[in-house]
């Protein structure tokens, strides 16, 4: 079967609004806690410890957030993150950021995501690994009762590239795999940090039966990806935008696989991509030139995320919304891209199969007229 006869490449002629997709359900892969914060929760948590901000005003920081993450340079854009981890040094913070993260995305129709952060950034007001992840816990719980069960969050623990805590946060994810952390994750500058630095913790996360994600194909190109699935063995890759660095397309429009990409798409290797952040930090030099509608017309287990709502001033609404104008896409590829998803999260198989059958298929199927 061809990828257009899945509907991959139809065009819709009115694109999807914000409005139309908010109440759709979503599932969100790729999202930072620390790059999802209100605005007016900074000021006020700034306030609380002394922290000094480039505004003081909801709307003046907000627009400075996204503009300093609007730069074309990854580590430009990873430099906004000091105010927020700034502002999120006290299990008070924290629990309060995590509860109302779960609460915006829940009003954003998004009905499982699977929210990371570094625990090992939190540290700076006195706050052990196990409470930064305790009051985190808390706050999607809380988000969660809130919402009426209409969302179901989980933790990925993040262990930063530049440093040496791999091991340690993956023992941390490990002992708390089931009170609400699924997997585990690697992020920061990729240039210089490659992720074989962490071969110890993938084998520990490895022989423990656990998941994991690589941020890999964003800020560095195939190599990074190559060393995160085939020396690391990653069960998913943040953004991997560059994989596409490995695929030609003939003078006919025929696209040829080189051996990685066929790789990545024969072991159905899940695509955390990020539109919006993908074109602030340079990874793709568009929305319109973005590479998932190549990889997603080829079968690759695409997905679409947010990555930092507050950077990117944006929502999974949003970026759904931004798709569908850019590539035509209406609600069959709108319910075959959070399939995707949910297919590739890391709960157990019933879980998600029970959300797909019962929450997402039925909601699309009444759009499509199934």
């Amino acid at each position: 079967m061809t990828p257009a006869s899945h509907g991959v490449h139809a065009a819709n002629p009115t694109p999807l609004s914000v409005e139309q997709l908010r109440p759709a359900p979503k599932v969100m892969l790729h999202d930072h806690l620390d790059g999802g914060l209100r605005p007016a929760t900074i000021i006020d948590l700034a306030a609380a410890v002394g922290h000094e901000l480039p505004a003081t005003e909801v709307d003046a920081l907000a627009r400075w957030f996204a503009e300093s993450a609007d730069s074309g340079s990854l580590e430009r854009y990873l430099e906004t993150f000091a105010h927020t981890v700034g502002v999120m040094q006290t299990a008070e913070a924290l629990t309060r950021v995590a509860r109302e993260c779960a609460e915006d995305l829940a009003a954003d129709g998004v009905v499982y995501a699977e929210i990371r952060y570094a625990p090992e950034l939190h540290l700076q007001r006195g706050l052990s690994l196990e409470e930064v992840v305790a009051a985190v816990a808390a706050g999607f719980e809380q988000g969660e009762a809130a919402s009426g069960g209409r969302i179901v969050v989980r933790h990925l623990l993040t262990a930063m590239r530049q440093a040496a805590s791999g091991p340690q946060i993956a023992e941390l994810a490990i002992a708390w795999r089931d009170r609400g952390v699924v997997g585990f994750d690697i992020a920061g500058p990729e240039d210089g940090f490659p992720p074989t630095r962490f071969l110890d913790a993938f084998e520990y996360l490895r022989r423990e039966n656990f998941h994991f994600t690589i941020h890999a194909g964003e800020g560095f190109g195939l190599p990074s990806i190559w060393e995160a699935v085939q020396w690391c063995g990653a069960d998913r890759l943040g953004h991997g935008v560059r994989i596409v660095d490995d695929i030609t397309v003939a003078p006919d429009g025929t696209p040829r696989l080189g051996r990685l990409a066929s790789y990545v798409r024969d072991k159905r290797i899940p695509l955390e991509m990020c539109p919006s952040s993908n074109v602030q930090t340079g990874a793709a030099s568009s929305l319109a030139e973005h590479p998932l509608r190549l990889l997603a017309s080829l079968r690759f287990r695409v997905t679409v995320n947010p990555d930092n709502r507050l950077m990117s001033r944006t929502t999974l609404s949003d970026e759904f919304a931004l798709v569908s104008d850019a590539f035509g896409y209406g609600w069959k590829e709108v319910e075959w891209l959070t399939v995707n998803a949910m297919k590739s999260a890391f709960l157990p198989y019933d879980e998600r199969y029970r959300m797909i059958t019962e929450t997402i298929k039925p909601w699309y199927a009444e759009r499509l007229g199934r």
